[in-house]
């Protein structure tokens, strides 16, 4: 297993972090624990959770399974999404967030979380005030670093901007939606990143399933994520995501590689992202992320699989600036 340095942490994190996000949902505790024993086999110490995942679940699964090798490894949460129908439960307020960050820790069984991660932007509370509560948890030893998921590029800067006129601990990591049909972090938000040296964990290389090879041909599986899932749905249901997943299947049978590992592969080898985020509903269908840490992507593989799809818009209209 490679490692990659997490930003201007210090810390190294290995080439590929697990999404536990199947945890106690779509993974019971004994599929969710073969998956997390395969990902420790391979060497990876990087694990992605929030307290949304399958309702607080799957920070307690996480919690059993790491045991004894807690300190061997890089933990995430998040915090924001509402965990109950209290009407004051969710958000980027001090109260909830200080309450989140108690119920985590207490779920995983750890005194710390390694990153946590602001799960949504609240258009609803300062950003003051969620820094503010994230410097406490800090100072107090209860979150070592932090992070913004989710956040567009404007937000992240600003964050920063605020946290360094205070002296405040600033947003270390980010975790931004990142594969061949989705590319708009390339636009702002990479730039961002590697200008501030922030760690880039990006998740859904695969689109949530659309370049996995189960879309092509104008096939739509009735069961599949994409066809079921209003959310994903609205994400990915475009025409033209799915001439892409179809031309990047092609390309990929040409090369003798599976799709997935190469959707992993091509994401992992941007210069911006530590790592993607890898997750699955059994081990069987992990299988090809994994083996996604021993691909090597050449710059020509990579621009080959770029131009199959749309290069997103730039940050401005000045188009005639662009190289």
């Amino acid at each position: 297993m490679k490692f990659n340095q997490l930003g201007s942490t210090g810390i190294k994190v290995s080439k590929l972090c697990f999404g536990t996000m199947s945890f106690g949902g779509d993974a019971d505790e004994v599929e969710s624990s073969r998956m997390f024993n395969a990902c420790r086999d391979l060497g990876i110490n990087f694990f992605d959770c929030a307290d949304g995942y399958s309702r607080g679940k799957a920070e307690a699964i996480l919690g059993k399974l790491m045991g004894k090798s807690r300190d061997e490894l890089v933990i995430t949460s998040k915090c924001f999404v509402p965990m109950s129908d209290d009407i004051n439960d969710g958000g980027g307020n001090r109260r909830h967030i200080l309450h989140a960050v108690e119920a985590s820790l207490q779920r995983i069984g750890t005194d710390r979380l390694d990153i946590l991660f602001m799960h949504r932007w609240d258009p609803a509370v300062p950003l003051e005030e969620t820094l503010r509560a994230l410097e406490k948890l800090v100072a107090d030893g209860k979150i070592l670093y932090l992070g913004a998921s989710n956040f567009a590029a404007w937000q992240i800067a600003k964050g920063i901007g605020i946290s360094e006129k205070n002296t405040w601990p600033r947003f270390d990591v980010i975790q931004p939606m990142y594969s061949l049909v989705k590319r708009q972090a390339e636009v702002e938000i990479f730039p961002l990143a590697l200008a501030e040296k922030l760690g880039v964990i990006s998740y859904s290389p695969v689109g949530g399933g659309l370049l996995s090879g189960k879309y092509i041909k104008g096939q739509r599986p009735g069961n599949a994520r994409l066809m079921v899932n209003e959310e994903y749905t609205r994400r990915y249901g475009e025409d033209w995501t799915f001439d892409v997943a179809d031309a990047f299947f092609t390309y990929a049978k040409n090369k003798g590689v599976h799709p997935v590992t190469l959707a992993v592969a091509w994401a992992a080898a941007h210069p911006a992202v530590t790592c993607p985020i890898v997750g699955a509903r059994n081990l069987k269908q992990l299988g090809p992320s994994l083996d996604a840490a021993g691909f090597e992507m050449t710059n020509e593989m990579h621009a080959d699989i770029a131009a199959l799809s749309r290069n997103p818009p730039p940050a401005t209209d000045r188009l005639e600036e662009q190289s």
